[in-house]
């Protein structure tokens, strides 16, 4: 006899709200056996670094509103998204210690509680959010439940890790350099990142950096209707990405056409790219030819100038900085050097080295890279196919600072992730897809590019490639 919890497991979030709009079962039901779940599973995976469970079962005992996903459970990532009366850690040590009480929702908490989502606790981070894979002096190694020996990514890698283990069917992720595509990819979901200026990051974020937040899914369908109920503008947002002519979820199924593809299976700075990224990629591209698509070897000439990187880092370091100095304010004194990773001690240390002629000479180089590279799609391309990855997920402890190399996980992650950072930098919407494990069961997404504000293209795309070639099948330890 299977219980709730194991019933309900593998149920995208559309499918478990409609069990409770139907009355089969309760919020409180569904957030009871998504407890249960995380108290059998979290142990061996550490994805869930902090717990409200029985604020959880307050929210889902009381009214709840009347959202797509009313009572289906969720997860909040521990980076910068504040939900009232709840601790924030970002991954550090010393707030972890200091367990500061949020005073206030930000816009998107406040949107994810009107679509009925009920939130459990948060997923872990990195520190800052800024590695690509999770793995922190605060809280440890987060691990990808299809290898525990190997990473689930970042910095959304909680989100990843708990979705993909059946933990809850979906969960809040962000996005700076690939942190929503790169945990989609190393845990087999479905990561969408919108465009720039689609969800607000009111009211203490700019939309004109690099990061965008949003979600980790298991279907298309459940990432579509979420973007329905979060893509609002923020009083004093600094860019709002232009609404679409008709809901997203509307996409899902819709014909895209025949669509011309580029296909980048190489990296475009040079240097090896792994077999099971090229294979991934170019299964792909097969599958969407076989859809009647036209794909033909092309990609953004932009993507192979290598002076984008250090301004990208420039503006990487600053927020690392803004970081270490939200900390200060956090804790009401200065921080130390010993209550930062040195990862992000040395980046901020590097960015307050800047002159704000240095900033503005990054800004610049980003606008034109922006320019440059948004022209291809203006030039008649659809889409750009990619890798998501540069590898395999890696071993856990690969891209952890030892000793006296404290930018070596910067260095490293590099190779790890050469095809994600780009459109953070020009803005564009791109999703990560799982539609390939290698031959040690590992997950290998593939990265679908549309121009500014074309996610209902990447929805129609992504939604007639689930159908061809269906992953909600494949589980770990199936």
């Amino acid at each position: 006899m299977t219980s709730l919890a194991d019933d309900t497991r593998w149920l995208d979030a559309t499918d478990q709200a409609a069990l409770v709009a139907a009355g089969d079962v309760s919020a409180v039901e569904l957030t009871e056996a998504a407890i249960e779940r995380i108290e059998a599973t979290d142990d061996a995976l550490n994805a869930v670094v902090v717990r409200w469970f029985d604020h959880a079962r307050e929210v889902a005992a009381g009214p709840l509103p009347d959202g797509p996903f009313t009572g289906v459970p969720f997860l909040l990532k521990d980076l910068w998204a504040h939900y009232e009366g709840q601790v924030l850690t970002n991954g550090n040590q010393a707030l972890k210690e200091a367990q500061p009480i949020s005073d206030h929702d930000i816009d998107l908490v406040r949107h994810f509680r009107n679509a009925g989502l009920v939130t459990l606790g948060r997923s872990g981070s990195p520190e800052f959010g800024t590695l690509p894979v999770t793995e922190t002096d605060a809280y440890g190694p987060t691990r990808n439940p299809w290898n525990p020996d190997h990473t689930c990514g970042g910095s959304s890698g909680g989100a990843g890790a708990a979705v993909a283990a059946g933990m809850v069917p979906i969960a809040h992720a962000s996005d700076g350099g690939g942190s929503i595509r790169i945990p989609a990819s190393c845990c087999g979901l479905v990561g969408l990142k919108p465009s720039q200026g689609r969800i607000s990051l009111a009211p203490g974020r700019s939309e004109t950096g690099l990061g965008v937040d949003f979600c980790v899914s298991r279907s298309v369908r459940d990432s579509a209707t979420l973007l329905d109920a979060v893509a609002i503008p923020g009083v004093g947002d600094t860019i709002i990405a232009p609404p679409p002519t008709r809901p997203y979820a509307v996409e899902v199924g819709a014909d895209p056409g025949a669509l011309r593809i580029g296909l980048l299976d190489h990296l475009p700075l040079g240097g090896d790219l792994h077999p099971d990224c090229v294979a991934a990629v170019q299964s792909a591209a097969s599958m969407l030819e076989n859809l009647g698509h036209r794909v033909t070897p092309d990609y953004p000439a932009s993507m192979a100038d290598d002076a984008i990187s250090s301004k990208f880092l420039a503006m990487w370091a600053a927020g690392r900085a803004a970081a270490v100095d939200g900390l200060a304010t956090a804790l009401g004194r200065d921080a130390r050097e010993d209550e930062v990773e040195a990862v992000n001690w040395v980046q901020a240390e590097f960015a307050r080295n800047l002159s704000a002629v240095d900033y503005g000479d990054a800004l610049q180089a980003v606008l034109d890279f922006r320019r440059a590279t948004q022209q291809w799609w203006a030039d008649g391309f659809d889409l750009l196919l990619t890798p998501t990855l540069g590898e395999p997920p890696l071993p856990v402890g690969e891209l952890y600072a030892h000793g006296d190399e404290p930018l070596m996980p910067m260095i490293r992650a590099g190779a790890f992730v050469p095809f994600t950072p780009a459109f953070n930098t020009s803005g564009q919407p791109a999703i990560s897809l799982p539609l390939h494990w290698n031959d040690e069961g590992l997950p290998i997404g593939v990265q679908l590019v549309g121009a500014y504000g074309r996610e209902d293209l990447l929805i129609q795309i992504a939604s007639q490639l689930e159908a061809a070639h269906p992953w909600g099948h494949r589980r770990p330890g199936a």
